[in-house]
């Protein structure tokens, strides 16, 4: 197995990268570092918020043992990663722009603790008191969505023109910077053939991988929309204990 990136994603997320994921694995091009290596994993995204905010890149560090990588947050520094592995293959994952808002809306707009009203701004402040790590994860992803889209969200039509702006002008940053001979524009409903002829690799014989991402992305959402639940009620439980015994404990000391 080699120790570089041998295979570089650039991009956006929601346009197909967990299916790309799983078929660069069958190609041999796995480990493949995605955004779900990232969540749930603490040392990754305090690596990745250092590095969204300003810090030192060290890609070999945080790529190390993995042979490819796609989706965020990792897509955001195609460039640099373009330029750290200048033999690696791109691969920039695309798809009709509105189905990929659609998708955004469905998906990464709703992830938990994006504080879009009252109630998730209250949770995310209390649990960040009370159980800092619980929103390490909407941090990492603030610090992206602020990057690539301005903080902006998908409610108003305003913003989802901004969005697909922003998608269609990252496309075709990639295709001028990228030269043609190491960039394979590819959707994965294009299967296995473009893909394979890309990085020389044998057709295999079974289907390409083909992966519901939006309905285990929203089954996921949900089971941690659940966690963080119950880490509020638990939370505001201990408090309200602490709160009865010191109430108790100066019942009895003061007169």
């Amino acid at each position: 197995m080699s120790n570089k990136l041998e295979v570089i994603g650039v991009g956006m997320g929601r346009t197909g990268t967990n299916s790309l994921k799983l078929a660069l694995e069958e190609l041999g091009y796995g480990p493949c570092y995605h955004m779900k290596e990232v969540m749930d994993r603490p040392d990754r995204l305090k690596a990745w918020r250092r590095i969204l905010d300003g810090g030192r890149q060290n890609w070999g560090e945080m790529y190390q043992g993995f042979q490819s990588t796609l989706d965020w947050p990792g897509a955001y520094y195609w460039r640099e990663l373009a330029e750290a592995y200048p033999k690696a293959k791109v691969i920039l994952t695309v798809r009709d722009p509105q189905r990929w808002a659609d998708s955004m809306y469905k998906t990464m707009f709703q992830w938990p603790l994006r504080r879009r009203n009252r109630l998730q701004r209250w949770g995310y402040a209390f649990l960040s008191v009370v159980n800092p790590p619980a929103v390490a994860e909407a941090r990492m992803l603030d610090k992206v969505w602020n990057k690539i889209f301005q903080g902006r969200e998908f409610t108003h039509l305003g913003d989802r023109e901004f969005a697909i702006n922003a998608f269609l002008e990252h496309n075709a940053e990639v295709a001028a910077y990228i030269s043609a001979d190491r960039l394979l524009v590819y959707q994965v409903s294009d299967g296995w053939e473009p893909l394979c002829e890309f990085l020389g690799a044998p057709v295999p014989d079974k289907p390409f991988p083909r992966v519901n991402d939006a309905q285990e992305f929203q089954k996921d959402i949900s089971s941690r929309n659940l966690k963080y639940t119950l880490q509020v009620v638990a939370g505001s439980t201990v408090l309200s204990m602490l709160a009865l015994g010191i109430t108790l404990a100066l019942t009895h000391v003061l007169p």
